[in-house]
């Protein structure tokens, strides 16, 4: 499971990272339109603002400004400043901007990892989110417009995914939205059934929603594979999030203290290729960092079979 990213999706992850005055990354007070996607609790999360210029009438209102808010990984960040550049670049009214979908993002980052596709997804259902809110504020009457919003259809929807809080009306919408055929598709898209994976072959889970839009399979649920130590195996997703959260939440701040960082660049099977950044990057002990700090760590908390290469 490789993460190749093009150099726009790096560009503009570092112009966001190091405060750059072209970055959107930040809030904007009273702003026309506010809407939010994800959770902190889930590993990803997005607040995205708006501001316009009233026009004639509301429809006519035109974005000026985009502003995101993202906890989350370099997809997750780059996705959310494409979001805002497409936008204010379209010069798109709030109902045009309705237009974007996650495909666009990705096109405009020059690609995602398929592993990273729900970055996308998660910027264009906070954008719809915003838009919502500003036709509510504003007198928009959307349905009267023949514009039937998503998050209306999720309000009330039954929850499949407990992990990622993700519904059966999401769920459908999206497998035909993406034309998403295998459950590997689902977790790639949404994140759904990626975490424990009880929900994937349950009665009324992925597996089914799936069969009900392109028919039953004959294939049966697969039987769990288990690990050296006879726990279940991790899936290569399970495996990166777990990899991640354990960076995050121990090693940064260690790294941090010094006035270093880490960057994941790559994880192939249980190799994991990563960049020391900041202070860390010239220290003359990165070696020993690599090796006693950031591989000891990972291989006490996710599979002491992981092995930590610096490049």
């Amino acid at each position: 499971m490789a993460w190749q990213y093009s150099d726009k999706t790096k560009i503009l992850f570092m112009n966001a990272v190091n405060g750059n005055d072209k970055s959107h990354f930040g809030t904007i007070e009273n702003p026309d339109g506010f809407g939010e996607h994800g959770s902190i609790a889930c590993g990803d999360a997005m607040q995205f603002f708006f501001k316009v210029r009233k026009g004639a009438t509301p429809i006519e209102d035109v974005i000026i400004e985009a502003k995101y808010s993202t906890f989350g990984c370099t997809s997750a960040i780059a996705s959310s400043e494409a979001l805002c550049e497409i936008i204010e670049k379209g010069e798109y009214t709030p109902i045009q901007a309705l237009k974007i979908r996650n495909e666009d993002i990705v096109k405009f980052l020059e690609g995602l990892p398929s592993q990273k596709i729900h970055c996308s997804v998660m910027g264009a259902e906070a954008l719809e989110a915003a838009v919502a809110d500003w036709a509510e504020k504003r007198g928009v009457d959307l349905e009267a417009l023949g514009i039937h919003l998503d998050i209306k259809e999720d309000e009330g929807s039954r929850l499949v995914c407990t992990c990622f809080n993700v519904t059966e009306a999401e769920i459908k919408r999206k497998i035909v939205e993406l034309n998403l055929h295998t459950i590997e598709d689902v977790i790639g898209a949404l994140k759904a059934g990626g975490a424990c994976g009880s929900c994937q072959h349950a009665p009324g889970g992925i597996q089914d929603l799936l069969d009900e839009r392109w028919g039953a399979q004959t294939e049966q649920a697969p039987k769990t594979e288990l690990d050296a130590s006879g726990k279940p195996k991790l899936s290569p997703f399970q495996l990166s999030k777990k990899i991640e959260a354990v960076i995050k939440s121990d090693i940064e701040p260690m790294l941090a203290a010094d006035g270093g960082s880490i960057e994941i660049i790559d994880i192939k099977e249980n190799l994991i290729y990563v960049e020391l950044t900041g202070a860390c990057a010239s220290c003359p002990g990165a070696s020993g960092t690599i090796q006693y700090v950031v591989e000891k760590k990972l291989r006490e908390t996710v599979d002491d079979s992981l092995r930590v290469i610096q490049i």
